[in-house]
């Protein structure tokens, strides 16, 4: 088996080397921000527009990047030819850097590691899921952060409420699940997907760029009552592409699942990751 490697801040590294000091904030305080995104092919799909927020985030946590467009473009493609691996998921870690005492911001350390994805992007929605929803909002919702403290603490609560996911609210108003944006289908149909207090991800923005051809769309507050009559439900990621959902709380989504909407929305973002390739 050929040697895996990790882009560390000055250098390629095999993977099973690749480390940080303890003093890292990353460790210390949990502190740092990452993006995530796919190569099919050998090609990076929307590595542009992964870069944006990936810079974005550093911006939003006082981090530097360190690094321009250009290079870090630049370093992915020599992981890429090192480790040779065809369809894979590629993520990009800055931390808070050694901090002297623990809390105060240092010289951020960069990460970028690959591995193979799991499995093909498909035209067909073949699975769906089911959700149960939970009071809670991050901290920072509009930065890619390394902060999954509360998805993670809940995955007992999603087991014991025989639930694959946790879909967040606050005060009546859905924001998010932990790794992947939400959109319904109302019984008007109308495609909706929250407006805020979520993290605005490269899926659900090319769902909202191809689905006006097909759907009437809006981006505004959706509160948890809607769920009870919608005809479509379903999740959106870099890894899931789009993963309808049959029950939320208990109660049943929609008559077919996936739905007429979803399926051909996953239709489109598959061309659009298939034209991209």
């Amino acid at each position: 088996m050929s040697t895996q490697y990790t882009f560390v801040n000055d250098e390629f590294v095999p993977a099973d080397q690749a480390s940080l000091l303890a003093s890292d904030l990353s460790i210390q305080r949990g502190y740092g921000i990452f993006d995530f995104f796919k190569t099919l092919g050998g090609r990076a799909i929307f590595l542009d527009d992964h870069l944006d927020r990936f810079f974005h985030s550093a911006n939003h946590l006082r981090l530097e990047v360190g690094r321009t467009r250009e290079e870090l473009t630049a370093i992915i493609a020599g992981l890429q030819q090192r480790n040779a691996i065809s369809d894979s998921g590629i993520r990009m870690t800055l931390t808070g850097g050694y901090s002297a005492d623990g809390y105060s911001l240092a010289k951020s350390n960069l990460v970028i590691t690959q591995r193979a994805l799991d499995g093909p992007i498909t035209m067909e929605c073949h699975e769906s899921i089911r959700l149960v929803t939970y009071p809670h909002s991050r901290q920072m919702p509009e930065a890619k952060t390394i902060d999954y403290l509360m998805g993670i603490w809940l995955q007992p609560y999603i087991r014991q409420h025989g639930a694959n996911d946790v879909l967040y609210h606050q005060g009546g108003v859905i924001s998010e699940s932990p790794r992947s944006n939400f959109f319904l289908v109302t019984a008007d149909d109308i495609l909706v997907t929250p407006a805020q207090n979520i993290l605005k991800g490269i899926t659900r923005m090319k769902i909202l760029e191809v689905a006006p051809a097909f759907v009437r769309v809006e981006e505004r507050d959706v509160a948890i009552e809607e769920l009870r009559s919608a005809k479509e439900a379903f999740i959106t990621s870099t890894t899931k592409h789009i993963l309808p959902i049959s029950q939320i709380d208990g109660h049943p989504i929609g008559q077919t699942v996936p739905g007429p909407v979803s399926q051909w929305l996953n239709e489109q973002l598959f061309q659009l990751v298939t034209l991209n390739k």
